[in-house]
């Protein structure tokens, strides 16, 4: 059937109700009444000459055909909605949906993104936080900044920041740390990466104890949970900057090791959009200022 033929008023109802799997749910979601959604939806049913739905007592049961066409037209819709929300004040916005490690957001780039905004006003920036491990595809990611060693498969990988990492404590447990050894009674947090803390105590010339303190997936909900007293976390300092100047967290001992570096990531498989460019371009420059600097609080990029 040529598509032309199939009204769009009678598709939206059809995607409504199989979605709500109601029509007077659809009805209440398109402002219209339970009568006009079943009427539309009949009439699809007969342009296509197949029923869509089983029609129940209560409520309203997907064909086998109604399950064919509900993830296509989902989907279309989705496509829709998300061009038309570019359109604002009579001008058309590129979209831009980068993935960033909390950790990274909130102790570098945050401060900074005030400064792409002034400088792409037309780019409508949308953030979402992970906890380093994101689906680029599901999650409808252009760009994804991450931790590690940069190898992911099929993931053009550039690098940005090292990160290393070095014990952070309460104030009132610093006095009670005269040298690595000390850490030793204490408890220690631990990340998903359990081969952090061996590592560390590897450099100090000490053999780690077994694990024993929370592990969390996150570092700053660590650093929230050293700073409540409960424990001893090894986290990336260089994101941290303001718990330490503000005495929050105190960092014990300027040892640290380096277990990676964030990277700006993105499939092979996407070409990259002008928004994209921008963003990285913006980026890398913000990262090679911070780095000239020596310091997490660079000026910031208007270009």
């Amino acid at each position: 059937m040529d598509i032309s033929q199939l009204p769009l008023t009678a598709l939206r109802a059809f995607e409504a109700s199989a979605r709500l799997n109601s029509f007077t749910r659809a009805g209440m979601e398109l402002c219209v009444s339970q009568t006009a959604i079943s009427h539309q939806v009949r009439l699809l049913e007969d342009l296509l000459g197949v029923t869509l739905f089983t029609r129940l007592p209560r409520g309203v049961v997907l064909t086998d055909e109604g399950q064919a066409l509900l993830p296509v037209l989902s989907q279309a819709f989705r496509q829709i909605s998300t061009v038309l929300s570019r359109f604002q004040d009579g001008t058309y916005r590129d979209v831009l949906t980068i993935g960033v490690v909390g950790t990274f957001l909130t102790g570098w780039l945050l401060p900074r993104l005030a400064g792409f905004t002034a400088s792409h006003p037309g780019i409508d920036l949308r953030v979402k936080t992970n906890n380093n491990r994101a689906d680029s595809v599901t999650d409808g990611l252009d760009y994804f900044i991450r931790f590690g060693d940069g190898a992911w498969h099929g993931t053009t990988a550039v690098p940005l920041l090292e990160a290393p990492l070095s014990p952070v404590c309460p104030p009132r447990s610093a006095a009670r740390l005269s040298g690595p050894a000390d850490l030793l009674a204490e408890p220690l947090l631990r990340s998903y990466r359990t081969d952090e803390w061996g590592l560390w105590f590897q450099a100090a010339g000490l053999t780690a104890p077994p694990p024993r303190g929370w592990m969390f997936d996150s570092s700053v909900a660590m650093v929230a949970a050293v700073a409540q007293g409960a424990g001893v976390g090894l986290v990336p300092v260089r994101m941290f900057t303001h718990d330490l100047v503000s005495g929050r967290i105190v960092q014990p001992f300027a040892l640290s090791v380096s277990t990676g570096r964030y990277w700006l990531t993105w499939l092979k498989s996407r070409a990259e959009t002008p928004a994209m460019l921008a963003f990285r371009h913006w980026l890398l420059r913000a990262v090679d200022i911070d780095s000239a600097d020596g310091q997490t609080e660079a000026p910031l990029p208007t270009g």
